[in-house]
This record gives C-alpha cells, structure tokens and sequence, in this order.
C-alpha cells in the first residue's frame, strides 16, 4: 500500500499540490519516506453544526483543513500523528449518517463520510496505517482520549445543574475534561491538564472535583514514597470571567469558531449523501 509509492514522481506532485492549497498558513508536509495515500470531504461535527472539511490521509500523519475554494485553497490546517489516534464507528442519527470518531489523547471529534463504503475505506486504511507506525515506533496504542465536545444544540438546559436554560444571555460553555455543555456556574472551576493545554482549562464541578481528589491522592503517594512529583495546579478564574454577558475566553474558542463564512458551504452546492457522488479517493 505503501513501499511503492515512496520516492515516487507523482507521489511529490501530490504532496505539492496539498502544501499549494494551504499555502504560508500550512506547515510543510515533504518529509523523506512519506505518502499522501488518500484524501477527500468529510463531514466534521463542530459545537455549533456539521462542516465540510478536507481530510488527507499520509501513511504517518492525518490532515485536516477548512475549504475556501475547493482543490485550490485550504485553511486551518490540522495535523494529528497516526500513532495516536483510536477510531470507533458510530450509529446514525437523523443529521448525520456513515459516522464514526476520531479519537487522540488532545481531541475527539466526529466525522461522516458519504457513504458506508467510503467510511469502510476511510477506517481501513486509516487503521492500517496506524499498525503500521506502532510497528515501526515500538510504541503501545494509546489508550487515554479526549472527550469530544457536545454539541451546542444538543441540549437547552446544563446538562449538570439541569436547571439553568440556555438563552442568548445565557451562553453554553463545554467542559474539558468530559465534553458536556453547561453553564457558567457549574464551570467556574479550571485545572491544569498537561496533556491537552499548558494552561489552565474550563472544568464543570463534577470533572473539578474529581481530578481534584486524583491530585490530592497522588500527591499522598507521592508523599509516602518521599517523592516530590510536579504539582498539578488547582486554578480558580477571576470574578469578572463569569456572568450572563461574560466575553468568550481564550480556552473557549476553538478552530470551528473562527472559520470564515465559506468554509462552512458545501462546495459546489452539492448535497453531501446524493447518491453517485463520490467524495474520497485512495491511491494505490
């Protein structure tokens, strides 16, 4: 699937031609060894709705961008290191068919491809690529993930307190640590989680209290062996954070929130699950 294509011409030209639709805002993709084995339009479940993505799958690395001109200009690049990633094939809902999750140690997120088809092609070289590099890395499959976010109109009340109700001064918030859309008042705690932020993130009082008492227990341990381990701070956000009209913090904005109007259309006005319409090619 792999070997052939590698140090090949048009494998180049291809690479190339990703790096070109991304232009400066990408990073470089031309490494020694790589291939791009397939690439094409998912559906990405962001907070607010479902968005056109463009999604290039490299034997070591999965890509991910925003559209502004179909095949010619991509932003928001995302690059996700195979050897962490963990799929699981969703059912359907009434929105969204062919789902599945894409799962990392920093971020959980749904997509949906067109048709089963193409979401069985999708995981399966998806899958083979990730053996492959836990092969050649010697490292163990990850098994700690991030919680996808819920999304915003998934429910009108929090979804802890169930009392407050949403509203246009009453903003949802997301916990960090188990994805669910709640209020300010049961988010007003933050914590240090190393492996998703180096700052401090928005927690909801279930989530606070129990990585609060996992710190408490290891730092007991820690104690006990005569160890001194790097603590793990408790952060608490000042007064002024919170309130019905409170602005959106830096934490809260994510990569779906700052996309332009025409990342979120469908290029060329096509609908996404018509029959015939091909969205996703493999090389071979």
């Amino acid at each position: 699937m792999v070997d052939h294509l590698v140090n090949t011409e048009i494998n180049s030209q291809r690479i190339a031609a990703v790096e070109n639709c991304f232009g400066a805002s990408g990073q470089p993709l031309a490494l020694p060894g790589r291939v791009l084995l397939g690439e094409g339009i998912l559906t990405k479940e962001c907070r607010k709705k479902a968005k056109p993505r463009i999604f290039f799958l490299f034997n070591d690395i999965l890509v991910y961008g925003s559209i502004v001109i179909n095949k010619r200009k991509y932003s928001s690049q995302h690059i996700i290191p195979l050897e962490e990633v963990t799929l699981e094939t969703l059912p359907n809902t009434w929105q969204a068919k062919n789902r599945w999750m894409i799962k990392t140690s920093k971020k959980s997120f749904v997509v949906s491809a067109a048709s089963v088809s193409e979401r069985e092609e999708w995981i399966r070289h998806i899958e083979e690529c990730v053996r492959r590099q836990l092969r050649a890395t010697g490292r163990p499959p990850t098994t700690e993930h991030a919680a996808p976010w819920i999304p915003d109109k998934a429910t009108d009340i929090c979804m802890r307190c169930t009392q407050t109700k949403f509203s246009a001064l009453t903003r949802r918030h997301h916990c960090r640590k188990c994805g669910f859309v709640v209020c300010g008042d049961c988010s007003r705690e933050r914590f240090l989680m190393p492996r998703l932020s180096s700052k401090p993130l928005r927690v909801c009082a279930l989530c606070y209290r129990e990585l609060a008492a996992e710190k408490r227990k290891e730092e007991g341990e820690a104690e006990e062996d005569g160890q001194r381990r790097p603590p793990r701070g408790l952060a608490h956000p000042p007064a002024t954070t919170y309130g019905a009209s409170s602005g959106e913090d830096e934490s809260d904005k994510s990569d779906e929130d700052k996309d332009g109007g025409s990342a979120g259309s469908w290029p060329m006005g096509l609908e996404f699950y018509a029959s015939g319409v091909k969205w996703s090619s493999f090389h071979s």
